[in-house]
């Protein structure tokens, strides 16, 4: 082999190697496009509110629920290069205690069935990083309780309001990296011992995850 075709041959193979990475390369999804991300979410509610009797007379003890950490998933479809809806499916167990003074005992554990839907904006539609803002609705649905110690405790279900900001970080070809942050307001009322106390509960819990995506 002379040393013309030798160089012509490297080009090539340079050429070939170049069109491969540049097809492996993650792109933003484009509209149709469907981004399905696996994650691990730290569900960590922000309660501390007071518990009364039912007349409202001060008992001393506050609500606290703590947070748990679970895998989730997310399902986004593009509307548009710049508009997605994404939904988020997963189930997360709280314990609730009542903490006051020398007091700090639990009452309650329960599961937990958040699902959220978002609209989210974003604003590159090229390129390797992909952030986004997003707003909508969240319910939650309990289950599962185990009374506690003694207490029994009844949650209402109901919905509330999320916001959210994240981006999404290309790897290679279809797959991602994903860093999601939402702030959900949800409003629950928790009767203790049937009735004897009560608490107008905020939960309003930070949902942080990280996790891998793949577009379709």
């Amino acid at each position: 082999m002379t040393l013309k075709t030798a160089s012509l041959a490297a080009l090539g193979l340079l050429a070939l190697s170049g069109n491969a990475q540049a097809q492996e390369a993650w792109q933003a999804p484009r509209a149709g496009d469907w981004l399905i991300t696996g994650r691990v979410t730290d569900v960590a509610p922000t309660a501390d509110d007071a518990i009364v009797t039912p007349g409202g007379g001060a008992t001393g003890l506050e609500v606290d629920v703590g947070d748990n950490i679970m895998p989730t998933l997310g399902f986004t479809y593009f509307l548009t290069d710049h508009w997605a809806i994404e939904a988020i499916l997963g189930t997360t167990r709280h314990e609730i205690r009542a903490q006051g003074g020398a007091t700090d005992v639990a009452v309650h554990e329960t599961w937990v069935l958040p699902p959220v839907v978002t609209v989210q904006y974003r604003l590159l539609t090229g390129g390797g990083f992909s952030p986004y803002v997003g707003a909508g609705v969240n319910a939650m649905l309990f289950y599962g309780g185990d009374d506690r110690n003694g207490f029994t405790v009844d949650l209402d279900d109901g919905l509330g309001y999320a916001a959210q900001v994240g981006a999404d970080i290309g790897l290679q070809g279809p797959w991602s990296l994903n860093l999601d942050v939402k702030k959900v307001w949800f409003n629950t009322d928790a009767r203790i011992n049937g009735g004897a106390l009560e608490s107008d509960v905020d939960l309003d819990p930070w949902v942080v995850s990280l996790g891998v995506g793949r577009t379709f």
